[in-house]
């Protein structure tokens, strides 16, 4: 599970609102939900965790993926139809 959280992260390569790469502060916050959660002795609770944490992270792949792909959809779009910008954010 956490090298899947890892490796979803790196698709993350914009920053926030105070430039501080995505990629790096979900791997932060990962690290820091995994080390607070060491401590717990419940199988029970522990399989939750996993399960949970498991369909949260096919979530957020499914959510970039499609948005991924909507992105490159329109981009075609725009290359098809022969607007959009060429090379230098110049018009063709």
């Amino acid at each position: 599970l956490y090298r899947d959280i890892l490796r979803t992260a790196k698709h993350f390569h914009w920053c926030d609102e105070k430039g501080i790469p995505w990629h790096c502060k979900l791997r932060a916050e990962a690290r820091k939900e995994f080390e607070a959660s060491k401590e717990e002795k419940d199988p029970l609770i522990i399989a939750r965790m996993l399960v949970t944490g498991r369909e949260c992270v096919k979530e957020v792949q499914r959510k970039f993926n499609d948005a991924d792909r909507k992105c490159w959809e329109r981009i075609q779009n725009d290359v098809n139809r022969g607007g959009g910008a060429g090379v230098g954010g110049r018009q063709q």
